[in-house]
């Protein structure tokens, strides 16, 4: 972007944006605001103004098992679920930002579908004004490093 536009980088977490702001300054990259998400309030005020907006979604983790072996002694079938209940929240509510003919990313480090592929069909089957325009799914034992899952959506023109 050549240090031009406008990149908004949003979480509940102050000490992330805190952390990226640094990183941000140490990559003369000066065009990043950050925001703590307090209330849903940020979404109104942002919503239809996004070119683009990615969602990194907490997950499992399980496609970054091997930096985090103990992930596999805190999964159980109810965290999963209140996993997968945030994830749709998120893309329900986040959506709302893109702006027609935008873009947004929904991005796991897990390899479940249920949180993945799941996730993008449930939303997209809600939302006719989205279209997938394509989706990958890094796995560890395939590529040699960290698992991942992206999936590119579209809003259609008005």
């Amino acid at each position: 972007m050549e240090n031009k536009g406008n990149i908004i980088s949003m979480d509940t977490e102050d000490w992330k944006l805190k952390e990226l702001s640094k990183r941000a300054k140490r990559a003369k990259a000066y065009t990043i605001q950050t925001k703590v998400i307090e209330s849903s309030k940020i979404i109104k005020r942002q919503e239809k103004s996004a070119d683009r907006l990615l969602l990194d979604v907490p997950c499992t983790g399980l496609g970054v098992i091997r930096r985090n072996p103990d992930t596999k002694w805190k999964l159980t079938p109810e965290f999963l679920a209140e996993v997968q209940q945030t994830q749709a929240a998120i893309i329900e509510d986040y959506s709302k930002m893109v702006k027609p003919g935008g873009k947004m990313v929904y991005a796991t480090c897990s390899i479940l579908p249920a949180e993945n592929e799941e996730q993008v069909e449930k939303f997209l089957n809600n939302h006719p004004d989205f279209e997938l325009e394509k989706q990958e799914t890094i796995l560890p034992y395939e590529e040699g490093f960290d698992g991942f899952f992206m999936a590119l959506l579209k809003r259609k023109e008005a």
